[in-house]
């Protein structure tokens, strides 16, 4: 923005989809009611065409995302949340564990391993919003628990951070990674991620993906602590193996798989995982030039190797507003979101609760870059109103 303040006039291209949230995220390009018609409906999902749709999500999401032939994978209850506390009450104990956080969700389960299960050797590594924490201090000995991205922050893991595996297993939280990011399954043992995300599916369902490792300590493992039976993965032992092809602990919604599925073939149909990661990056890089001119908005992560594709948060850097009140700096980009959302423009991109006042673009596979480009210049309009109102 480099007009003066008065100056700048109304965009008249508008984004053909204005849905940038976060999470629910926007459906994929083209998608209507239509697809749900076919719907396994009014049927126990335990019926033989049940238990196949179900299936058929774990093997096109195991194709799609090239998840390695002897790694499990299964739907769980509870969307991304729920898969990675499973993950977390049926494997942590046997090890010290290291916890990143460096945003809401990875200190989420930093309460988790220490207020809940009370973990008597759990280290945990921070960083502020923006930042990422120590890397250098990953011990492979220790268990691992962290967010490949994190999805209120807008910083992710760059390439190649992580140390090769060593005795401990590693829980990586993937809900705002999976299918717009290459993940290293070679150093990962547990890998969660949600429907409502990147394939812009519906919410209340997550998938859970299990190395041979973290199988092996399923079924040498006995928590110290009760599991509920939504987490219970094991019988006798073993790795109770319907959940991972098709029976599911809890009662899905068909309606929710029928529309998973859709996701799923669209992805294939596109060029797969590598058409849909060059989907993300390339809303990326039409915020990345938007940000190189501006004079009043910058990216939180402040380095570029660690900026989402996906959640791509941004920061007000005008000295206008660094001069505020810090009890006034929240409001406005919350009146900047609340502006484009009455122009019909964008919905739901101020930034989250807990993170510096900002704004947040949803930047997954489902976004057009041509939608992305739309809407820069309306934040530019938008932040020049906010601005003379105050």
């Amino acid at each position: 923005m480099t007009e003066t303040a008065g100056q700048l006039s109304k965009p008249t291209q508008r984004p053909s989809n204005p849905n940038f949230s976060s999470g629910p995220c926007a459906k994929r390009p083209g998608w209507s009611g239509e697809v749900l018609a076919s719907a396994f409906l009014g049927r126990s999902h335990r019926a033989k065409e049940g238990k196949a749709r179900l299936n058929d999500v774990i093997e096109r999401s195991r194709r799609l995302l090239g998840l390695p032939e002897d790694w499990r994978l299964g739907i769980v209850p509870a969307s991304d949340t729920g898969a990675v506390e499973m993950a977390m009450w049926t494997l942590l104990g046997p090890r010290g564990v290291d916890l990143l956080a460096w945003e809401s969700f990875g200190k989420g389960w930093v309460t988790d391993a220490v207020k809940q299960l009370k973990l008597a050797d759990a280290r945990v590594i921070e960083a502020d919003y923006g930042e990422l924490p120590d890397l250098s201090r990953i011990d492979p000995e220790r268990d691992l628990v962290f967010t490949f991205n994190g999805t209120t922050s807008g910083v992710r893991l760059p390439d190649g951070v992580l140390p090769p595996l060593g005795g401990g297993l590693r829980i990586c939280d993937a809900t705002s990674a999976a299918f717009a990011m290459e993940l290293p399954f070679d150093r990962l043992d547990a890998v969660t991620w949600s429907w409502q995300k990147v394939m812009g599916g519906e919410a209340a369902h997550g998938m859970l993906a299990l190395s041979p490792r973290a199988v092996e300590r399923l079924e040498s493992h006995t928590p110290a602590w009760p599991l509920p039976k939504i987490f219970r993965l094991t019988k006798g032992g073993k790795l109770i193996e319907g959940v991972f092809k098709g029976e599911t602990i809890n009662t899905p919604s068909m309606l929710c798989v029928e529309d998973q599925l859709d996701s799923l073939k669209w992805g294939e149909k596109i060029g797969g995982l590598s058409a849909l990661v060059a989907r993300s990056e390339a809303n990326l890089a039409a915020v990345a030039d938007w940000v190189e001119g501006s004079d009043w908005a910058a990216f939180l992560a402040s380095h570029p190797a660690a900026r989402s594709s996906t959640s791509i948060c941004l920061k007000i850097v005008d000295p206008w507003f660094e001069s505020l009140p810090e009890e006034k700096k929240a409001g406005v980009p919350k009146a900047l979101a609340a502006l484009l959302e009455q122009e019909g423009v964008a919905f739901d991109i101020n930034g989250y609760r807990d993170a510096p006042p900002g704004l947040r673009l949803w930047g997954g596979a489902t976004i057009e870059a041509s939608d992305m480009k739309a809407l820069l210049p309306w934040l530019d309009w938008a932040y020049q109103q906010v601005k003379s109102a105050y």
